[in-house]
């Protein structure tokens, strides 16, 4: 299952990834990170609607997200 994690202790809370996410699933969190900053994620029952496209970690200016993407099986199925 493709999926991303949000390194909350580099997140500055611009919510850049908010705004390409293809599924509509990152949102703002209620959780302040060590910097004080509103953090981005994605809801536990959103989690496996996640594409992992990637489109968040590359518009991150912070280098906040990292992508786990599941390899597609042979034949394309």
């Amino acid at each position: 299952m493709s999926r991303i994690e949000v390194q909350e202790d580099r997140c500055k809370g611009c919510l850049l990834c908010t705004t390409v996410c293809p599924v509509d699933i990152i949102v703002q969190s209620d959780r302040f990170n060590v910097s004080g900053y509103k953090v981005a994620e994605i809801p536990e029952a959103d989690k496996d609607k996640c594409i992992g496209c990637a489109s968040c970690a590359l518009i991150c200016p912070d280098v906040a997200i990292k992508v786990y993407k599941t390899p597609k099986k042979k034949g394309g199925k």
